[in-house]
């Protein structure tokens, strides 16, 4: 399916997500939107548009639901405890497949990977998830190369993070792929983003 000109990242959320899943990737490509002069399009979506409660919490009220949201460059998949649901849901995963065969770019953030293992997008692949969940990757399909160092796993046409405020750092990387290094440069700082934990 064509795309059209502009670039169009989707960020999926759902009930149980993960906050910082959501809001980290999306505080860096709306910043990417804001500096770049390609000014891509960062939309979120849910299932039938309807506003969402995050893992902890936080509610959400997306742009968009899922069959509205057309031909996506990108699309972003939050983890959270929410993912082990829609991981056993044969619609889910049907659609999760479909969004495979439209978007260039598939990519998860801590155990989004999970969905994406259980529809069969990590077969044979690397690929990276929540420090705790590698035991679930690889049990939803055992031929997926798990990578338990890597903040993020760039696998081609699929890339993986690792949990949490990893996917900061993966949307940083999209920004550098898909735009250029200084461009992603300027993003983080932007956002301030340059870790020092205090502890």
């Amino acid at each position: 399916m064509s795309t059209g000109n502009a670039l169009r990242v989707g960020i999926f959320v759902f009930d149980g997500a993960e906050e910082l899943d959501v809001v980290g990737p999306y505080e860096v490509l709306a910043a990417w939107s804001k500096i770049s002069p390609l000014h891509p399009e960062v939309v979120t979506f849910s299932w039938d548009g309807g506003g969402i409660r995050c893992a902890k919490g936080l509610c959400l009220v997306p742009d968009l639901a899922a069959p509205e949201v057309g031909p996506l460059h990108v699309l972003v998949y939050p983890g959270g405890h929410g993912t082990r649901a829609l991981a056993a849901d044969p619609e889910h995963l049907a659609w999760v497949r479909e969004m495979r065969e439209q978007t260039p770019l598939m990519t998860s953030v801590c155990t989004g990977a999970l969905v994406y293992a259980a529809a069969g997008l990590l077969s044979g692949r690397t690929a990276t998830t929540h420090w705790s969940a590698f035991d679930e990757l690889v049990a939803f399909d055992p031929s997926v190369l798990a990578d338990d160092e890597s903040r993020y796993v760039d696998d081609g046409d699929v890339v993986t993070s690792a949990g949490v405020s990893a996917g900061i750092d993966m949307a940083l990387h999209l920004v550098a792929r898909l735009d250029s290094v200084d461009v992603a440069r300027a993003v983080r700082r932007e956002i301030q983003y340059d870790p020092a934990p205090p502890i």
